[in-house]
């Protein structure tokens, strides 16, 4: 199960294609790692059963430095607006700011 997440991993539909030049483009472009973002995110049981999905919206502590990394993306394409585009990032981010600021 673990082999099959990590085949689709990362999914062309965050990354591009083909793979191997979208990510050279993305580390080249962003200048950041993605940490988990976009990563499969899942469980499966000892009889191989088992459901995965893409953390399109997630964060990471480090708790070394007690700090948080939230990530959230778009789509973008050809007819796709930068001010639109970060406005939706930036909405897309607020349940996980809200949910930290809580706690």
């Amino acid at each position: 199960m673990l082999a099959l997440a990590a085949s689709l991993h990362p999914t062309a539909a965050v990354c591009g294609t083909p793979t191997e030049r979208a990510l050279s483009v993305i580390r080249e472009l962003e200048g950041m790692d993605r940490g988990r973002y976009a990563g499969p995110v899942g469980w499966f049981d000892a009889q191989g059963d088992g459901e995965f999905g893409i953390a399109l919206r997630c964060a990471e502590v480090d708790s070394e430095t007690n700090t948080v990394r939230a990530f959230a993306g778009c789509g973008i394409v050809a007819g796709s607006h930068p001010d639109t585009e970060l406005a939706e990032a930036a909405a897309k981010l607020v349940p996980i700011r809200d949910a930290l600021e809580a706690t």
